[in-house]
This record gives C-alpha cells, structure tokens and sequence, in this order.
C-alpha cells in the first residue's frame, strides 16, 4: 500500500496508457471492455485518494525518474488539479459500462473504440496533473487526436465533416498553444510551470512574454470553444456516438478551461494578466455574449443533442464569467460550475443515448409521449433538465447562486441579473423537452417501445442523482473549488 499511496500521481496515468493497446493485443469484446472498465475505475479511485492528500496535505510534487524539476518531468497536484482530475477520471468510469451497450449496435470494432477511449481518458488527466509546459501540449494532443477518432465514429455521415472540423480548429488551437510555451521558454528557459512562474516576473513585460500570452489565451479560447470560436462544437457532440458525446461534453472543454486557468493564474500571474494585459474585461463580454447567443440558437434547434451541444457553448460561458471576476469568490464559482455542468451535461447525454437506442432519432419528434413509453428515461431527462436552469436543490442551482453572489460582490449588478435572465432562457427550451416528453402523443406510426436497458439507464442515473445529492450535500465541490481559488489568488 505505500507503494500505491507514493506513486499515485503516476499510476492514475499510467493504468489507461498500458490498458489502451491491451484492448487491442488481446481482443475480444469482452476482454476489452473488461480491461478499459478496470483501468477507468482505478484511475477514479486513484484521483480520489489524490484529492484527498491534497486537501489535507497541500501540494503533491511527484519527480519521474527520480529527475528532480526543473530539469525533470514533474507531476504537480493542487486543489484545482484534484478537482479537475475528480471530474474527468469520475465520468470516464461511469461512462465507461455505458460505452458497452451504447456501441454494441454499431459498426463499430469494440476493441479499438476502448482503445482510443483509454488514450482520450490518458491524455486528459495527464493534462490535468503534469507540471511540465511542453509535456501539457504532448497530452493535450494524445486527447485530441483519439477524440477526433471517436467523434468520426459516429453513424451518421456528418460525423466525418464534424471530425474534420473539429481536427482543423483543434490543431490551429494546439499550434498556438505550443507557439506560447515556445516563447515562455524563450522568455525563461524553462518548461517547468512552477518554475517558469517564478522566473517570468524577472523577465519583464516583453513583446515575447505578451506574443505568448495572445498566443494562449486565442489556442485555449479555441479548445474551450469560447464564443465566437465555438463553431466546431454543436457538429462535434452532435454527431459522435452517444457515449462519446457524453464523455467529451463533461470533460475535453473542462480540461481546456482548467489550461487557461493554470497559466492565467499560477504562470503569468494574476497581476500581469488582468492588469497589465486587460484580460478580465475581453473574458467577461464574451462570457456574456455566449450565456446569451447560445441559449438563444439552442431554443431553435430541432434535434435535442444539437440543443445539448449549443447549450454547452452557454454553461462554458458561466464558467469563465466566473473566472473573468478575478475575485476569490467568483473563482470558486467558476471551478464549482465546471464540476456541476460535467455532472449536468454528462447525464443528460447518457440519457439522450439511451433516448436514441430504442426510437433511433434524437428529435423533438421522437420524444414526444417519451413519459408514457419509457417512464425512467423521461424522468431522467426531466431532473437532469432541472440542474441545468438552476433549480433549487440541484448542483446546478448552487454554481448559479454562487455567480451570483460573485457578481453582487464585485458590484456588477447587471451582470449578476444578466445570470439570471440567461437561466431563464434555459427553461425554454428545457420545457421543450418536458413538454414534448409528457404533454405531446407519439407520432402516428411510431414503433412500440420499452424502457432503456438497464445497461444505459443506470450510469445516467448515477449522474442524474449525483447532480441532487451535490444540490445538498455541497462541501466536497464547494470546498475543493473555494480552497483552488484562495490559492490561485494568492490568499493560501
């Protein structure tokens, strides 16, 4: 056991990176599901007992090959990084059981799907934990490139189109984030972001240092899929298999929200920029433009996982809003939605798969009269939808009034109502779905069908009841987020 407790931070990465190509090696739907099922559980478990010392212990620093940083490879656990890492390893777990029913219908060799399932779950928790600048952008774009992958392995043609898209902005992003760690390594000769943090106020504020914070913020921006660059997203979860909509919408612009976080915060630092480079303002409009434009399209989409995806766009927005306060409070609220809004999007995605498996459609259409025909599966739908207006006693209530309270603090009063009038367009098209599901018949000649397999149900129920019982019972996400804020504002 003290094996295991000493090498957790390499050991949450290292079992989905050997598991990948033993999917692969030694085949067999069952064994593959098997392997990628083992080795997301214990990564999950991993990043608990992870959160866990860090919350109790303060900064975990883990030197690989015994190469102490800044010369070696370090792997850096914080608060903020427990967080992240508790939101990507817990819905790769769920997801994982899932995956198994969704794809079983489809044309889909299951060996290599769990394969580059493992990969994506790799390269976005090695985002999250690395402490090295250049080994970030080399995980960044191991999740990047199975996630194109993934997304191509939808049914539909558009599938295709939507991978390709997605490849095109996400290479541009990731160009110009290893474009910004070139120069910081110009800058400070250093690939250590502990390190580079403490040599860059030495170095001025250079055209070098300013180039490679544009250069950043833009890739970051592109990743995060911030409006107005967020084009590549509504195609991308739209098209890409029911699973892997679910696992991308809870975790991939999580992953880039936390990259911008880390180098706004922690490696250029909190002064520079949102003083001497005026960040905070650009943040905060655009923020707000998204919470509005993409709730406003999503209210007209005809296709319920494309209303899902532009709705995503609108809760990214929240989460930045948060951010762009650069107040410890409106950190945290930013942090806490991030955790909730993975927990909102990735039921409601599971649910929609489970939708899809029986009528073949994600339509308005095809959900009409759902309450009747798969009762468990419209409930699901129904309170997952209520987490995500911001009903009282849902997570999603709390990140909300969180943001709120941030705002009202800050003094922005038109922009805490804004949050509010921004949920309340969310109830539109949410009551779309509750009044096609229970209040419309099913269309004429629509086939007879039961209720979701238990096999898809209960992972999104998991979600769907983690999303009340964090509504309630708030100390862990609170806590975690309130302690990455205080420390990335200097405070701790």
């Amino acid at each position: 056991m003290d094996f295991l407790f000493e090498h957790l931070p390499a050991l949450v990465i290292v079992a989905p990176l050997i598991c990948a190509p033993l999917c692969v090696v030694l085949r067999g739907r069952e064994t593959a599901f098997a392997i990628a099922l083992a080795a997301s559980w214990f990564s999950f478990a991993c990043a608990c007992m992870l959160a866990s010392r860090a919350m109790s212990e303060g900064v975990i620093s883990y030197e690989l090959g015994g190469w102490p940083p800044p010369i070696g490879i370090e792997y850096r656990v914080d608060a903020l990084n427990a967080l992240v890492l508790l939101v990507v390893s817990g819905i790769g777990a769920v997801v994982a059981p899932y995956a198994r029913r969704s794809i079983s219908t489809r044309r889909i060799r299951e060996d290599l799907f769990y394969t580059t399932y493992l990969l994506c779950l790799t390269g976005l928790m090695g985002v999250v934990i690395t402490g090295d600048a250049f080994n970030l952008f080399v995980f960044l774009e191991i999740s990047s490139l199975s996630s194109y992958v993934l997304i191509a392995l939808g049914s539909d043609r558009r599938a295709l189109t939507a991978s390709y898209q997605y490849l095109i902005m996400g290479t541009i992003g990731a160009t110009f984030i290893v474009i910004a760690i070139g120069l910081l390594y110009q800058a400070t000769g250093s690939l250590n972001m502990a390190d580079i943090a403490e040599r860059l106020p030495g170095a001025g504020h250079n055209r070098t240092i300013m180039a490679a914070f544009g250069f950043l913020v833009v890739g970051a921006a592109l990743k995060i899929a911030l409006f107005p660059l967020h084009q590549w997203l509504p195609n991308a979860y739209a098209y890409a298999p029911d699973a892997v909509s679910a696992f991308l919408a809870a975790t991939a612009t999580k992953v880039s929200i936390y990259v911008l976080v880390r180098f706004l915060f922690t490696i250029f630092g909190v002064e520079f920029s949102f003083e001497v480079v005026p960040a905070a303002l650009a943040l905060t409009a655009l923020s707000v433009a998204a919470m509005f434009v993409a709730s406003i399209v999503a209210c007209f989409q005809t296709d319920v996982k494309r209303m899902l995806a532009y709705s995503s766009v609108a809760q990214v927005g929240y989460i930045v809003l948060g951010v762009s306060f650069v107040t410890a409070l409106g950190v945290q609220a930013g942090l806490l939605h991030l955790f909730n809004h993975a927990l909102m999007k990735g039921a409601l995605f599971l649910v929609l798969g489970a939708v899809i498996r029986r009528t073949d459609a994600c339509s308005f259409e095809s959900i009409a009269g759902l309450g009747a025909r798969m009762p468990w599966t419209a409930a699901a739908l129904a309170a997952g939808g209520l987490s995500l207006i911001g009903v009282p006693l849902t997570a999603g209530f709390v990140s909300k009034w969180h943001l709120v309270l941030a705002a009202v603090e800050k003094g922005w009063w038109p922009v805490a109502a804004l949050i509010v009038a921004s949920s309340l367009i969310a109830v539109i098209y949410v009551w779309r779905i509750v009044e096609a599901a229970y209040f419309r018949p099913a269309p004429a000649g629509a086939p007879e069908t039961g209720e979701a397999p238990l096999g898809l149900l209960l992972p999104a129920w998991v979600l769907v009841a983690a999303n009340y019982w964090f509504g309630v019972e708030t100390s862990l996400p609170v806590g975690m987020a309130g302690r990455a804020a205080a420390t990335l504002m200097g405070m701790r």
